[in-house]
Protein backbone atom coordinates (compact mmCIF):
# COMPACT_ATOMS: atom_id res chain seq x y z
CA UNK A 1 0.00 0.00 0.00
CA UNK A 2 2.93 2.37 0.74
CA UNK A 3 4.52 1.91 -2.10
CA UNK A 4 1.71 2.63 -4.34
CA UNK A 5 0.74 5.51 -2.43
CA UNK A 6 4.29 6.50 -3.50
CA UNK A 7 3.53 6.07 -6.91
CA UNK A 8 0.70 7.82 -6.89
CA UNK A 9 2.20 10.50 -5.75
CA UNK A 10 5.55 10.28 -8.12
CA UNK A 11 2.70 10.27 -11.03
CA UNK A 12 0.56 13.43 -9.44
CA UNK A 13 3.85 15.04 -9.19
CA UNK A 14 4.56 14.38 -12.56
CA UNK A 15 1.55 15.47 -13.85
CA UNK A 16 1.81 18.77 -11.64
CA UNK A 17 5.25 19.25 -13.36
CA UNK A 18 4.49 18.88 -16.83
CA UNK A 19 1.48 21.04 -16.50
CA UNK A 20 3.73 23.89 -15.27
CA UNK A 21 6.07 22.67 -18.27
CA UNK A 22 2.90 22.99 -20.96
CA UNK A 23 2.08 26.39 -19.35
CA UNK A 24 5.82 27.87 -19.80
CA UNK A 25 6.00 26.71 -22.99
CA UNK A 26 2.55 28.27 -24.19
CA UNK A 27 3.88 31.51 -22.52
CA UNK A 28 6.97 32.03 -24.82
CA UNK A 29 4.93 30.96 -28.12
CA UNK A 30 2.35 33.49 -26.91
CA UNK A 31 5.43 35.93 -26.21
CA UNK A 32 6.50 35.12 -29.73
CA UNK A 33 3.36 35.89 -31.12
CA UNK A 34 3.61 39.07 -29.39
CA UNK A 35 5.95 40.13 -31.38
CA UNK A 36 4.10 41.53 -33.83
CA UNK A 37 1.52 42.75 -31.45
CA UNK A 38 1.08 46.64 -32.76
CA UNK A 39 2.79 46.14 -35.74
CA UNK A 40 1.09 46.83 -39.28
CA UNK A 41 0.19 43.68 -41.16
CA UNK A 42 0.65 43.78 -44.78
CA UNK A 43 0.37 41.62 -47.76
CA UNK A 44 2.88 40.40 -50.68
CA UNK A 45 0.91 38.55 -53.65
CA UNK A 46 2.81 37.33 -56.46
CA UNK A 47 2.15 35.67 -59.20
CA UNK A 48 3.36 32.62 -58.13
CA UNK A 49 5.32 30.86 -56.13
CA UNK A 50 7.37 28.56 -57.10
CA UNK A 51 9.60 30.49 -59.68
CA UNK A 52 13.02 31.18 -58.59
CA UNK A 53 12.13 34.74 -59.79
CA UNK A 54 9.67 35.12 -57.00
CA UNK A 55 11.53 33.80 -54.13
CA UNK A 56 13.98 36.31 -54.66
CA UNK A 57 11.01 38.96 -54.38
CA UNK A 58 10.22 37.37 -51.36
CA UNK A 59 13.66 37.55 -50.17
CA UNK A 60 13.80 41.38 -50.11
CA UNK A 61 10.04 41.85 -49.02
CA UNK A 62 11.29 39.81 -45.91
CA UNK A 63 14.60 42.09 -45.47
CA UNK A 64 12.65 44.89 -45.87
CA UNK A 65 9.64 43.78 -43.25
CA UNK A 66 12.41 43.16 -40.96
CA UNK A 67 13.61 47.01 -41.16
CA UNK A 68 10.46 48.36 -41.42
CA UNK A 69 8.94 46.52 -38.80
CA UNK A 70 6.21 45.61 -40.40
CA UNK A 71 4.35 42.27 -40.39
CA UNK A 72 4.54 40.80 -43.67
CA UNK A 73 2.84 37.80 -45.27
CA UNK A 74 3.72 36.70 -48.78
CA UNK A 75 1.26 34.74 -49.98
CA UNK A 76 0.44 34.14 -54.14
CA UNK A 77 -0.83 31.23 -56.12
CA UNK A 78 1.17 27.97 -56.95
CA UNK A 79 0.84 28.46 -60.87
CA UNK A 80 1.13 31.78 -62.63
CA UNK A 81 -1.91 31.09 -64.62
CA UNK A 82 -4.66 30.42 -61.61
CA UNK A 83 -5.89 34.33 -62.11
CA UNK A 84 -9.06 32.84 -59.98
CA UNK A 85 -6.78 32.17 -56.82
CA UNK A 86 -5.04 35.23 -56.82
CA UNK A 87 -8.40 37.21 -56.98
CA UNK A 88 -9.86 35.31 -53.74
CA UNK A 89 -6.23 36.33 -52.01
CA UNK A 90 -6.96 40.09 -52.90
CA UNK A 91 -10.39 39.53 -51.65
CA UNK A 92 -9.26 37.70 -48.30
CA UNK A 93 -6.95 40.26 -47.27
CA UNK A 94 -9.40 43.33 -47.91
CA UNK A 95 -11.99 41.12 -45.72
CA UNK A 96 -9.09 40.53 -42.82
CA UNK A 97 -8.50 44.44 -43.23
CA UNK A 98 -4.51 44.72 -43.69
CA UNK A 99 -2.60 47.93 -43.59
CA UNK A 100 -1.27 47.50 -47.33
CA UNK A 101 -1.13 45.16 -50.20
CA UNK A 102 1.46 45.06 -52.92
CA UNK A 103 0.51 42.69 -55.72
CA UNK A 104 2.13 41.30 -58.83
CA UNK A 105 -1.35 41.53 -61.44
CA UNK A 106 -1.50 38.20 -63.04
CA UNK A 107 -4.27 39.92 -64.93
CA UNK A 108 -3.55 43.55 -66.47
CA UNK A 109 -7.39 43.57 -66.47
CA UNK A 110 -8.53 40.82 -64.32
CA UNK A 111 -7.52 42.51 -60.65
CA UNK A 112 -8.61 45.89 -61.50
CA UNK A 113 -12.64 45.33 -59.98
CA UNK A 114 -10.26 44.07 -56.31
CA UNK A 115 -7.67 47.14 -56.41
CA UNK A 116 -10.79 49.53 -56.22
CA UNK A 117 -11.84 47.41 -53.53
CA UNK A 118 -8.90 47.70 -51.65
CA UNK A 119 -8.64 51.75 -52.71
CA UNK A 120 -12.35 52.07 -51.31
CA UNK A 121 -11.61 50.79 -47.80
CA UNK A 122 -8.60 52.94 -47.82
CA UNK A 123 -5.85 50.29 -47.78
CA UNK A 124 -2.63 51.59 -49.94
CA UNK A 125 -2.24 49.39 -53.07
CA UNK A 126 1.30 49.02 -54.29
CA UNK A 127 1.40 47.54 -57.98
CA UNK A 128 4.89 45.48 -58.61
CA UNK A 129 6.57 43.60 -61.51
CA UNK A 130 3.34 43.52 -64.09
CA UNK A 131 1.20 46.97 -64.90
CA UNK A 132 -2.15 46.76 -63.64
CA UNK A 133 -5.02 48.76 -66.00
CA UNK A 134 -5.15 52.49 -64.29
CA UNK A 135 -4.12 55.40 -63.26
CA UNK A 136 -0.80 55.16 -60.68
CA UNK A 137 -1.44 57.60 -57.76
CA UNK A 138 -4.80 57.02 -58.47
CA UNK A 139 -6.13 54.04 -58.72
CA UNK A 140 -3.53 52.84 -56.71
CA UNK A 141 -0.46 54.30 -55.24
CA UNK A 142 2.50 53.09 -56.97
CA UNK A 143 3.72 50.70 -59.69
CA UNK A 144 7.75 49.00 -59.33
CA UNK A 145 9.01 47.23 -61.77
CA UNK A 146 11.71 46.65 -64.98
CA UNK A 147 10.79 48.79 -67.87
CA UNK A 148 9.57 46.05 -69.43
CA UNK A 149 9.20 47.70 -73.07
CA UNK A 150 12.95 48.76 -72.73
CA UNK A 151 13.81 45.46 -71.63
CA UNK A 152 12.22 44.14 -74.83
CA UNK A 153 14.19 46.40 -76.79
CA UNK A 154 17.42 45.96 -74.82
CA UNK A 155 16.93 41.92 -76.02
CA UNK A 156 16.30 43.16 -79.78
CA UNK A 157 18.99 44.98 -79.99
CA UNK A 158 21.40 42.02 -78.76
CA UNK A 159 19.32 39.79 -81.34
CA UNK A 160 20.43 42.05 -83.99
CA UNK A 161 23.54 42.35 -82.80
CA UNK A 162 24.52 38.68 -82.79
CA UNK A 163 22.72 37.97 -86.26
CA UNK A 164 24.24 41.12 -87.71
CA UNK A 165 20.93 43.01 -88.84
CA UNK A 166 20.09 40.10 -90.90
CA UNK A 167 18.24 36.68 -90.23
CA UNK A 168 14.90 35.23 -89.30
CA UNK A 169 14.10 34.85 -85.61
CA UNK A 170 11.05 33.10 -83.47
CA UNK A 171 9.46 34.33 -80.71
CA UNK A 172 7.86 32.71 -78.28
CA UNK A 173 5.45 34.88 -76.23
CA UNK A 174 4.00 33.76 -72.39
CA UNK A 175 0.99 33.90 -71.56
CA UNK A 176 -2.12 36.42 -72.90
CA UNK A 177 -3.13 38.76 -70.08
CA UNK A 178 0.35 38.95 -68.86
CA UNK A 179 1.72 42.73 -69.39
CA UNK A 180 4.60 42.93 -68.15
CA UNK A 181 6.03 39.96 -70.87
CA UNK A 182 3.35 41.23 -73.87
CA UNK A 183 5.64 44.74 -72.95
CA UNK A 184 8.82 42.49 -73.26
CA UNK A 185 7.66 40.83 -76.44
CA UNK A 186 6.24 44.34 -78.28
CA UNK A 187 9.77 45.83 -76.93
CA UNK A 188 11.87 43.37 -78.77
CA UNK A 189 9.62 43.40 -81.97
CA UNK A 190 9.72 46.82 -82.60
CA UNK A 191 14.09 46.93 -82.44
CA UNK A 192 14.12 43.42 -84.35
CA UNK A 193 11.86 44.56 -87.43
CA UNK A 194 13.30 48.12 -87.29
CA UNK A 195 16.88 46.21 -87.77
CA UNK A 196 15.76 43.97 -90.56
CA UNK A 197 15.36 40.82 -88.81
CA UNK A 198 12.36 38.75 -89.88
CA UNK A 199 10.06 37.23 -87.72
CA UNK A 200 8.95 34.30 -88.29
CA UNK A 201 6.70 33.64 -85.83
CA UNK A 202 4.80 35.69 -83.12
CA UNK A 203 1.65 34.43 -82.28
CA UNK A 204 2.55 31.39 -79.98
CA UNK A 205 1.91 31.36 -76.16
CA UNK A 206 3.92 29.16 -74.26
CA UNK A 207 1.84 29.11 -71.00
CA UNK A 208 2.65 29.36 -67.25
CA UNK A 209 5.27 26.35 -66.46
CA UNK A 210 8.41 25.43 -67.92
CA UNK A 211 6.70 22.02 -68.94
CA UNK A 212 3.67 23.86 -70.72
CA UNK A 213 6.87 26.19 -72.07
CA UNK A 214 8.90 22.87 -73.55
CA UNK A 215 6.11 21.52 -75.24
CA UNK A 216 5.19 24.63 -77.17
CA UNK A 217 8.94 25.37 -78.34
CA UNK A 218 8.96 21.24 -79.47
CA UNK A 219 6.13 22.19 -81.44
CA UNK A 220 7.31 25.04 -83.43
CA UNK A 221 10.43 22.42 -84.15
CA UNK A 222 10.13 23.14 -88.02
CA UNK A 223 9.84 27.03 -87.36
CA UNK A 224 12.82 26.73 -84.82
CA UNK A 225 14.72 24.54 -87.70
CA UNK A 226 13.97 27.47 -90.26
CA UNK A 227 15.18 30.71 -87.64
CA UNK A 228 18.29 31.95 -87.30
CA UNK A 229 17.33 33.40 -83.59
CA UNK A 230 15.00 32.89 -80.83
CA UNK A 231 13.66 35.14 -77.84
CA UNK A 232 11.78 34.04 -74.78
CA UNK A 233 10.47 36.91 -72.72
CA UNK A 234 10.25 35.08 -68.85
CA UNK A 235 11.80 32.54 -66.83
CA UNK A 236 9.65 29.60 -67.54
CA UNK A 237 9.73 30.79 -71.38
CA UNK A 238 13.54 30.42 -71.35
CA UNK A 239 14.02 27.73 -69.56
CA UNK A 240 11.45 25.48 -71.46
CA UNK A 241 12.89 26.58 -74.31
CA UNK A 242 16.35 25.50 -73.83
CA UNK A 243 15.55 22.39 -72.89
CA UNK A 244 13.56 21.65 -76.31
CA UNK A 245 16.48 22.61 -78.13
CA UNK A 246 18.50 20.17 -76.48
CA UNK A 247 16.21 17.45 -77.30
CA UNK A 248 15.61 18.82 -80.68
CA UNK A 249 19.46 18.60 -81.05
CA UNK A 250 19.39 21.84 -81.69
CA UNK A 251 21.52 23.40 -78.66
CA UNK A 252 23.62 26.08 -79.90
CA UNK A 253 22.64 26.27 -83.45
CA UNK A 254 20.40 29.31 -83.06
CA UNK A 255 21.10 32.56 -81.24
CA UNK A 256 19.40 32.47 -78.34
CA UNK A 257 18.26 35.41 -75.96
CA UNK A 258 16.16 35.15 -73.07
CA UNK A 259 14.85 36.57 -69.73
CA UNK A 260 15.55 36.28 -65.81
CA UNK A 261 17.68 33.56 -64.27
CA UNK A 262 17.72 30.25 -62.49
CA UNK A 263 20.96 27.72 -61.98
CA UNK A 264 20.00 26.12 -65.25
CA UNK A 265 19.95 29.31 -67.18
CA UNK A 266 23.29 30.80 -65.62
CA UNK A 267 24.72 27.25 -66.59
CA UNK A 268 23.36 27.49 -69.98
CA UNK A 269 24.45 31.59 -70.48
CA UNK A 270 28.04 29.82 -69.33
CA UNK A 271 27.76 26.75 -71.58
CA UNK A 272 26.72 28.48 -74.54
CA UNK A 273 23.58 26.91 -74.89
CA UNK A 274 22.25 30.77 -74.41
CA UNK A 275 23.83 33.60 -75.91
CA UNK A 276 22.13 36.40 -73.68
CA UNK A 277 20.09 36.40 -70.90
CA UNK A 278 18.19 40.86 -69.90
CA UNK A 279 17.85 39.91 -66.07
CA UNK A 280 15.92 41.60 -63.68
CA UNK A 281 16.59 42.97 -60.19
CA UNK A 282 13.43 41.24 -58.21
CA UNK A 283 14.71 41.19 -54.68
CA UNK A 284 15.32 44.77 -55.47
CA UNK A 285 11.04 44.81 -56.40
CA UNK A 286 10.33 43.40 -52.90
CA UNK A 287 12.05 45.41 -51.05
CA UNK A 288 10.50 49.07 -52.46
CA UNK A 289 7.02 47.03 -52.71
CA UNK A 290 7.31 46.52 -48.95
CA UNK A 291 9.00 50.03 -47.61
CA UNK A 292 6.71 51.86 -50.14
CA UNK A 293 3.34 50.57 -48.12
CA UNK A 294 4.84 51.33 -44.73
CA UNK A 295 5.87 55.15 -46.46
CA UNK A 296 2.05 54.82 -46.85
CA UNK A 297 0.59 53.34 -44.00
CA UNK A 298 2.72 56.18 -42.34
CA UNK A 299 1.11 58.73 -44.66
CA UNK A 300 4.01 59.38 -46.55
CA UNK A 301 4.31 59.95 -50.21
CA UNK A 302 5.93 57.89 -52.35
CA UNK A 303 7.42 57.56 -55.86
CA UNK A 304 4.29 56.93 -58.28
CA UNK A 305 6.90 54.92 -60.88
CA UNK A 306 9.94 53.04 -60.05
CA UNK A 307 11.96 51.54 -62.72
CA UNK A 308 14.13 48.69 -60.92
CA UNK A 309 16.09 48.13 -63.92
CA UNK A 310 18.23 45.30 -65.89
CA UNK A 311 21.04 44.46 -66.77
CA UNK A 312 21.90 42.35 -70.31
CA UNK A 313 23.90 39.42 -68.99
CA UNK A 314 26.27 37.32 -72.07
CA UNK A 315 29.16 34.79 -71.19
CA UNK A 316 31.57 37.54 -72.08
CA UNK A 317 30.77 39.45 -69.02
CA UNK A 318 28.84 37.23 -66.64
CA UNK A 319 31.74 37.65 -64.04
CA UNK A 320 31.67 41.47 -63.68
CA UNK A 321 30.94 42.42 -60.21
CA UNK A 322 27.82 43.77 -61.24
CA UNK A 323 25.75 41.68 -63.48
CA UNK A 324 27.31 37.91 -61.21
CA UNK A 325 25.07 39.93 -58.19
CA UNK A 326 22.48 39.70 -60.35
CA UNK A 327 22.98 36.30 -61.65
CA UNK A 328 23.18 35.11 -58.07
Amino acid sequence: ASGAMSLARYVLLLSSFLLVTACGDAGATGSGADSNAGKARIVVIPKGTTHVFWQAVQAGATEAAATAGVEMMFKGPLSENDRATQKQLVQQFIGEGVAGIALAPLDARALVPEVKRAKAKGIPVVIFDSALDGTVGEDFDSFIATDNGKSGELAGTEMARLLGNKGKVVVLRYQVGSASTTAREEGFLKVARAAGLEILVDNRHAGASIGEAKTAALNMADDLKLADGVFCPCEPVTNGMMLALDQLGMTGKLQFVGFDVTQPLREGLRDGKIHALVVQNPRRMGQLAVEHLKMLIDGKAVEKTVDTGCVLATKANMEDPEIAALLK
